[in-house]
């Protein structure tokens, strides 16, 4: 193991990351706020911490990551980003968090989950809702770089369909080139979707602030918003339709984005067997909600049919925009729309969730054991598309499937033991572990009212189901750790 390289990279990056911690205070001096303090602070910290790393671990001979290095980095970066993250939080009085609130906020921002503490978003300080969304912006560029250079290479993410095909020819074990090559690629496709998206906004009836951070969450599909009714503050059917558009490219395979712009067509958007799936299950969960809120409310204007259709994308993308209160809907309703999020997006994506092709799989699948009931002795092998899919994918999905459920039931008897109600319990690990941020019981609106030990949970919880909870789990394992 590596351990001075790892090391080396974390210092590097907590020097990017504190440069970032900058731009809040430009915010700051906008409009006049006192939270100057806290983020130079904040960004002093952070800057030296980086520095430090990198001097004590400096070498001039370049070294290529492996596996097992590329396994151990990607959790390190994700705590130790989500610990530097709070400081602003918890410095000054910007916020007035505890250091767990602060811990769970960071984390929920870098992860895009959208989880909030924060009880009183309409009265906080510009500044601060600027540094929540710039939290998720940077934290969904990083999933998505992950998610197509690194989580292949790993075995794990679901993108093991696409490995080779999209990414050209990739070395089995080296990890680093080959992220920051993905990197610059996909960089230019997710600052001209957030461009877009502010754009629409603005010219939709958005404030210029609101429109930045707004786009910000929802191009990273994060969820956080400036006031605490979310989209309902604004109840805008232009807003309602943008927000719905751009959640749901979000929520799409980034490679797609990136070979449309780099061969300027758009046919692999129809041909790709996943966005297929997506695209039919949020058309008939969409119906499906619209009908149900017709017959809830006596109502079928075009306002109900943008409020159904921005309230579906948002919880099947794992996004946790509200378009009204969720938990005052038909009582199935609410339990419908966050079991949306269990599949969540593509794989490649902003989004959480199992993932489409995990789903189209695994249905796939089930579809295949019935025609075999009926003849037994045919040979029918298992296809996504025009690929055959092999035993080792076909494992995978099984498995991850497996330890998921076997997670989110343990989570959830941790959280009943620590005092919550098990509605509460099982929604808020569910939500967290899924990226999608809106529960339900107590947690229906924010985190806040929940005890300490449900708090350090969640926020686990949250950085294992952005790390497709094989990538962190793992580490626990005896056999990762032996030469």
């Amino acid at each position: 193991m590596k351990y001075r390289l790892i090391s080396q990279i974390l210092g590097i990056g907590l020097i990017i990351f504190s440069f970032f911690q900058l731009l809040p205070i430009v915010v700051a001096f906008l409009y006049q706020e006192d939270s100057v303090v806290s983020f130079i602070y904040a960004f002093l910290i952070t800057l030296f911490s980086g520095l430090f790393l990198v001097g004590v671990n400096f070498k001039r001979e370049y070294e290529d990551l492996r596996i097992r290095d590329g396994f151990l980095l990607t959790v390190l970066l994700w705590f130790t980003y989500s610990i530097f993250a709070s400081l602003p939080f918890v410095i000054g009085e910007s916020s007035n968090l505890t250091i767990v609130n602060a811990y769970f906020e960071a984390v929920s921002g870098l992860t895009t989950t959208g989880a909030s503490i924060i009880t009183e978003l309409d009265t906080q300080l510009k500044s601060v809702l600027f540094y929540r969304a710039l939290l998720q912006w940077l934290g969904g560029l990083g999933i998505i770089v992950l998610a197509l250079a690194l989580f292949p290479l790993l075995g794990v993410g679901g993108m093991q369909l696409y490995r080779g095909e999209t990414q050209g020819s990739v070395s089995g074990t080296k990890l680093r080139p080959k992220m920051a090559e993905t990197g610059k690629s996909l960089w230019v496709v997710y600052l001209i979707l957030t461009i877009s998206c502010c754009f629409s906004y603005f010219f939709s009836g958005m404030g210029f602030f609101d429109a930045v951070t707004h786009s910000f969450t929802t191009v990273a599909i994060g969820g956080f918003s400036n006031y605490s009714q979310s989209f309902a503050y604004f109840n805008n059917d232009f807003l309602y339709f943008f927000g719905s558009i751009f959640m749901f490219l979000s929520a799409l395979s980034f490679s797609l984005h990136f070979l449309a712009l780099k061969k300027k067509k758009l046919n692999g958007y129809f041909l790709d067997p996943e966005l297929k799936f997506f695209a039919s299950v949020a058309f008939l969960s969409f119906i499906f909600v619209f009908i149900s809120l017709i017959l809830f409310s006596n109502s079928n204007d075009l306002s109900l049919l943008m409020k159904s259709l921005f309230q579906t994308i948002s919880f099947l993308t794992t996004t946790g925009f509200t378009s009204e209160d969720h938990s005052s809907m038909p009582s199935y309703l609410p339990y419908f729309l966050i079991g949306l999020a269990g599949m969540g997006a593509c794989a490649g994506s902003t989004g959480g969730g199992i993932k489409a092709i995990r789903i189209l799989i695994f249905v796939k699948q089930g579809v295949k054991e019935l025609k075999k009931l009926v003849h037994p002795n045919s040979v029918l092998p298992l296809k996504v598309g025009n690929k055959i899919i092999n035993q080792e994918i076909k494992d995978s999905v099984w498995g991850f499937l497996a330890v998921y459920m076997i997670t989110l039931l343990l989570g959830t008897m941790l959280l009943l033991a620590s005092g919550l109600s098990f509605e509460t319990s099982f929604s808020a690990v569910f939500s967290c572990i899924n990226n999608l941020g809106p529960a339900l019981g107590e947690a229906t609106f924010n985190y806040d009212s929940l005890n300490r030990i449900s708090k350090l949970f969640l926020s686990f919880a949250m950085i294992l189901g952005r790390l497709e909870i094989y990538t962190l789990l793992v580490l626990f394992t005896s056999f990762f750790w032996r030469s």
